[in-house]
């Protein structure tokens, strides 16, 4: 029996670089999470004018504004937050000592962990939507195909 005291959508609302605000909550997880778990990234290609997911994080200062296209797995998925389905993807690219392995994604499409997905999005840079959530890139209203 957890000793947590926050309400049942918070844990939605947690992102990977967020910890729950009450320490003894550390158990809960986003319903549809693998960031920890091994993912096989085997047999993903990078599409015809794409990039990683580690050039778009590194590249993020030159790509701000413009349109991206990426091939990754779901390793997160939240769904109908503030209106949007919110994506975290890897492609095996970048390290997590980096911070260069993962990118957040808002669509209308829905996912789940593990889908392969073809990401097409305009990158954006130091997004502030409020409450303590910010990103320093993220691909906003992306078209995402489940491959």
């Amino acid at each position: 029996m957890s000793s947590c005291h926050l309400p049942l959508y918070l844990p939605l609302l947690l992102t990977a670089r967020q910890s729950p605000p009450d320490s003894r909550c550390t158990t809960l997880r986003p319903i549809g999470d693998a960031t920890k778990k091994a993912v096989d990234f085997s047999g993903l290609k990078v599409p015809k004018n794409g990039k990683t997911v580690a050039d778009i994080v590194t590249d993020s200062a030159k790509l701000n504004g413009k349109q991206v296209v990426v091939r990754a797995k779901v390793v997160k998925y939240n769904g109908d937050i503030m209106g949007k389905n919110w994506l975290h993807i890897r492609d095996g690219s970048g390290s997590a000592e980096k911070g260069d392995h993962d990118l957040t994604v808002t669509t209308a499409t829905e996912a789940k962990v593990g889908d392969t997905v073809l990401v097409t999005g305009k990158v954006s840079l130091n997004k502030d939507f409020g409450a303590g959530y910010k990103y320093t890139i993220i691909l906003e209203d992306a078209q995402v195909t489940v491959e």
